[in-house]
């Protein structure tokens, strides 16, 4: 408060602009409550108080045996939530979604096994096909991946077992209805496959009417009715996810691969203003896309994310466009009416504009983690270089001039360098090299096999001489393989074609005169050469 209140003062007396960059959030506060041991032990208590508010509900057969097994499944589930999803374990917000989703599906399952029970007269067999038993693998599959849905069907699946009717048949019915599902979810690419995934799960509840039916002799009705109302069950799920999943999305900070597809349309208006105003930042990103995707397939990272942070991480030079090579030719560049330190100011400001239009457009952390951090802490060496010898050329005046040593000022390297932070994750630290090869590559004159490797390799040592690399989590056996995948896609674009033979035959056109059939044939190709 205090100083906001001190800058609206110079405001006033015209010593500051009234208008302020957008900034990301520290989120320091967020982070201690994300990590804190003792805001996860207090998630664990509520989920087990919830857990017994559950069973005494509408239950008047309640005992201590029934007690003790819901407290050893809980306990249990805590221990192998540690053991097997530790990513989850270390992050409070998503052991709250999960186990939140959990109960949330109890007590759907209850409220309706109760409703049905008492206003319905319906038989238990048949609600056990009703209740939406993939309703939190669903959800959870989608978030967090396929582990964790394996993990919320098992206790999705013992708990509504021994919170409804203690019934082996609906164990067996959630058990496989809720693999079937994290099955089928897999690998969704839009949003239809939900529907795929709960016409998939209601024929599986179908497959467990048809079984259970013909073991307890139920009449063709019965039957019927059990598979009808499991295939509707599992359709409804699937409607049902497809419209909370963007709400969970948006309010725990989970992007899905939905998202990320939807995300990589390249009709978005900050990728349409950079084909009009930096159509080269734009071609350069597309090329970055293509190397980063290519290393993300082999190094099992997420290729679509790969892709769109490639192609939103230099969207800060749409903003002075001019003054980046890839948009302008070198005899035209502004920079020669520069000095230095101005040319570099300018270049390193297109990370902090291009925050600031990815926080402008609401576009999801992870880009805007790319944008801050492909170029880390680097140095940007040619304008440092260019300076150092400006400040040798002063001194060598000076000595002439008489001028004192200390009257020359210094070039300061901190001047000349990216406010960073360097790349914090491997997705970042392969856009980090993928980046710097393609501007690279461009200055081959005869890209061969050989020169290309030799780049290729030269830019990574420099980025590991440098440290780019080492919070990035990138082991030097995936560094290798993501320079193999760049070598490899480089290669592949930059490949010479053949040299055609010029048809030297002078064929007179009925439709031209006699030196313009020559001219013709002599500059154009025939026309296969031409199409192939």
């Amino acid at each position: 408060m205090l100083n906001w209140l001190q800058h609206q003062i110079l405001v006033k007396k015209g010593l500051a602009c009234d208008k302020t960059r957008r900034q990301r959030s520290d989120a320091t506060w967020l982070e201690s409550i994300d990590g804190s041991a003792f805001v996860r032990l207090a998630i664990f208590a509520l989920f087990a108080a919830l857990l017994f508010f559950i069973n005494f509900w509408q239950n008047d057969a309640v005992n201590n045996e029934q007690h003790l097994l819901i407290f050893i499944v809980f306990f249990s589930s805590v221990m192998l939530l540690q053991m097997d999803q530790p990513d989850i374990w270390d992050s409070n917000f998503r052991i709250s979604l999960i186990y939140g989703v959990i109960w949330f599906n109890l007590f759907l399952s209850k409220f309706i096994f109760v409703y049905a029970q008492l206003h319905q007269n319906m038989p238990p067999a048949a609600i056990y096909y009703l209740l939406p038993g993939a309703l939190a693998p669903f959800c959870i599959a989608l978030l967090m991946g396929q582990g964790a849905g394996l993990y919320t069907v098992l206790n999705v699946s013992l708990l509504s077992a021994l919170l409804l009717d203690q019934s082996f048949s609906l164990l067996i019915i959630s058990l496989i209805t809720g693999f079937t599902a994290v099955y089928f979810l897999r690998e969704v690419r839009k949003r239809g496959d939900l529907i795929r995934a709960g016409i998939a799960v209601g024929v599986s509840s179908l497959i467990c009417a048809i079984a259970f039916g013909w073991i307890t002799r139920r009449s063709f009705d019965a039957l019927m009715i059990h598979a009808l109302l499991g295939i509707g069950a599992g359709i409804v799920t699937a409607l049902v996810v497809s419209a909370v999943l963007p709400i969970l999305e948006t309010a725990f900070g989970i992007i899905t691969d939905i998202s990320w597809i939807e995300m990589a349309d390249l009709n978005h208006p900050l990728l349409q203003q950079m084909t009009i105003e930096a159509p080269g930042t734009y071609h350069h990103s597309l090329v970055v896309a293509n190397l980063m995707e290519a290393a993300a397939v082999q190094l099992g990272l997420n290729p679509t994310q790969c892709r769109v942070m490639a192609y939103f991480h230099d969207i800060g030079k749409i903003i002075k466009p001019e003054y980046f090579s890839e948009n302008c030719p070198p005899d035209r560049s502004p920079h020669l009416n520069l000095s230095p330190s101005m040319s570099a100011l300018i270049i390193i400001a297109h990370v902090k504009e291009g925050v600031d239009l990815a926080l402008k457009f609401r576009l999801k952390k992870p880009i805007i983690d790319a944008i801050q951090q492909h170029h880390g802490d680097s140095l940007v060496y040619y304008f440092y270089k260019r300076a150092k010898q400006l400040e040798a050329d002063a001194r060598e005046g000076g000595k002439i001039m008489n001028m004192r040593e200390e009257d020359i000022p210094e070039v300061s390297e901190n001047s000349f360098r990216y406010p960073g932070p360097r790349p914090q994750s491997k997705e970042v630290g392969v856009l980090c090299m993928a980046d710097a090869i393609e501007a690279a590559s461009r200055t081959l004159e005869r890209p061969s096999p050989q020169r290309v490797e030799g780049l290729v390799n030269e830019i990574i040592e420099r980025r590991i001489a440098e440290g780019m690399l080492d919070e990035t989590g990138l082991t030097l056996k995936e560094i290798r393989i993501a320079a193999d995948s760049f070598v490899f896609t480089i290669k592949n674009m930059m490949h010479s074609r053949i040299v055609y033979p010029k048809d030297d035959t002078k064929e007179k056109s009925p439709f031209a005169s006699s030196s313009q059939s020559t001219k013709k044939s002599s500059s154009f190709p025939p026309s296969s050469s031409a199409a192939a």
